[in-house]
């Protein structure tokens, strides 16, 4: 039996397709607007067809050349737009429309499985509801919002999966009960520069939240601020417990205790991987660091993709050898 293929819309650096890869599929193709994200992806995905080329209503599997037949499409719609972190910020309709980008090829490739990720406000977008018609023409559908600290990824990461398989319902998806905690994503001590904490070049505000934390959990322990963004929780996190919701630029700090002074450092790209779940091989050598956050920040953590796609392809293995049964005994 061949190998099940796959293509990657709004590949990013490749984090959908490693989770797709370590389920069994050969990733044969990708497009990504961003010319460094798609470098990135082609750096970890040699043999795959990879198109820097923005999505539209204008796009079609034509971007690749004689791509072949595709079991299975995963797309990732620019979020930006449709995050609850812009705020009141004015919304850019294309790019919340860019789910509808995805629609030609699904016509075009008819791949069996199609998975959709995204933030959950997509649900609150106005064509939604219409997309979702549009793609039941074609699949039976589950919707489900997966965190991925829920499969062994030392983040809170909680996104929207919209699966689709043409033969039938697909299973729901169950995480596997191992839980990281964010300590276990630190490099050593000896591996980066940190600064004395209480030098005077940190901004009120995140001394403020150092003081917070500190007051919590006294002296002599470490833990993360929160450097840039707002914060619901003090601004800041004990290592005990998998990382807050990783963006697109750098927000965590390390506060960490060295032969008793409290010193001061942003978490580094090595350290960022890792709590995103991606796989130690990964290449991230493109760009600036603040590229490579940026990457690592608009990403899917592959070990949640990993599992959405392995329910999808087991439940039709699963499926066919049923029905071989059956026909085998009705023999």
């Amino acid at each position: 039996m061949r190998k099940y293929r796959g293509i990657d819309l709004f590949c990013g650096a490749g984090g959908s397709s490693f989770g797709a890869r370590a389920a069994g599929i050969e990733m044969v193709g990708a497009v990504d607007g961003w010319q460094t994200a798609a470098q990135t992806y082609g750096d970890n995905f040699p043999r795959a067809q990879v198109v820097n080329g923005i999505l539209d209503d204008t796009s079609n599997s034509k971007m690749f050349d004689a791509i072949g037949e595709i079991d299975l499409l995963i797309a990732s719609p620019e979020c930006t737009h449709h995050s609850i972190a812009r705020g009141a910020k004015p919304r850019d309709e294309n790019s919340r429309r860019s789910g509808w980008f995805v629609m030609p090829f699904v016509r075009e490739l008819e791949p069996r499985w199609v998975v959709l990720e995204n933030v959950s406000g997509m649900k609150r977008w106005d064509g939604y509801q219409e997309l979702m018609e549009e793609l039941s023409l074609h699949y039976q559908l589950r919707t489900q919002m997966l965190d991925s600290a829920d499969f062994g990824v030392p983040q809170t990461r909680k996104r929207l999966f919209i699966m689709g398989d043409r033969l039938q319902k697909p299973a729901k998806v169950i995480g596997t009960g191992s839980v990281a905690k964010a300590v276990e994503i630190l490099d050593s001590a000896s591996e980066w520069k940190a600064k004395e904490l209480f030098g005077g070049r940190l901004a009120e505000n995140t001394m403020a939240r150092v003081a917070r934390g500190m007051e919590a959990l006294g002296t002599q322990q470490d833990f993360l601020v929160v450097y840039y963004g707002s914060d619901r929780a003090g601004g800041w996190q004990p290592l005990d417990r998998p990382l807050r919701t990783l963006t697109t630029v750098d927000r965590f700090g390390l506060v960490r205790w060295v032969d008793g002074v409290a010193t001061f450092r942003m978490l580094q790209v090595s350290e960022l991987r890792r709590a995103m779940g991606y796989p130690d091989d990964a290449v991230l050598k493109r760009g600036s660091r603040r590229d490579r956050v940026k990457l690592l920040g608009n990403g899917v953590c592959p070990p949640v993709m990993q599992a959405v796609v392995e329910s999808l392809v087991v439940e039709a293995v699963t499926s066919r050898a049923k029905n071989g049964r059956r026909l085998e005994l009705a023999a």
